[in-house]
């Protein structure tokens, strides 16, 4: 086992050869004035006070940091939430909708046409013969809707209604010669629901909030 290295001995107070001191090494203080006492300690407290600040700013600034974090999740979530609310309400509004134009179609199933026709009064005044062409079932009670609303609009020319064993229900054709319209239930609720759809994915979750002031 090695033994621990020697060390030199060192005097406190060493004199010269006349006596007189030559080196004195400084001696802890033993007594304080109350005054320098009071001193220190406000130096000890000061600096504690500075050291707890310091800590609990940098807690602060973690906890501030650490609520952003959720915030911003948080927000994240709410619009995605959101953004799955309007779809659910716009694919009810759209099933309330069908629901209501079938109703409707079952109800007055020639209403569409005559409307056709109406709109349509200018294109066909000056053709010699209106063909129009339907699901069977339409097309058996259209003469009369047609003939009567032919007289509304001033066309005199000939009206030939076709059932097209084909054609979806209450869809139709108007063949006017220099043109023709053509009506389909269930294509115009595709192209509705295709347009919702669309305008649904190009808003994404950058839609208006749902509460009024909330983007703030």
């Amino acid at each position: 086992m090695s033994e621990p290295a020697a060390r030199k001995f060192t005097f406190d107070t060493v004199f010269d050869g006349r006596g007189g001191v030559a080196q004195a090494s400084s001696r802890p203080k033993r007594l304080y004035p109350a005054d320098e006492v009071e001193a220190i300690r406000a130096a000890a407290f000061a600096e504690g006070e500075r050291a707890a600040l310091s800590s609990t700013a940098a807690q602060q600034a973690n906890a501030l940091a650490a609520i952003s974090q959720a915030c911003s999740q948080a927000l994240t979530t709410l619009a995605k939430v959101a953004h799955e609310h309007r779809e659910g309400s716009a694919a009810l509004a759209l099933a309330c909708a069908r629901a209501i134009a079938d109703a409707a179609l079952d109800k007055f199933p020639a209403a569409p046409v005559r409307a056709a026709l109406e709109a349509l009064a200018r294109e066909v005044e000056a053709q010699p013969r209106l063909v129009v062409s339907a699901d069977p079932a339409l097309a058996a009670g259209l003469e009369t809707v047609l003939a009567d609303a032919a007289r509304a609009i001033g066309f005199d020319g000939a009206i030939q209604v076709k059932a097209d064993a084909g054609a979806a229900r209450h869809a139709f054709v108007l063949d006017f010669g220099d043109g023709q319209a053509t009506y389909d239930p269930a294509a115009a609720a595709l192209r509705v629901t295709e347009a919702l759809q669309a305008a649904l994915a190009a808003e994404g979750l950058h839609a208006e909030p749902l509460i009024p002031g909330a983007e703030g």
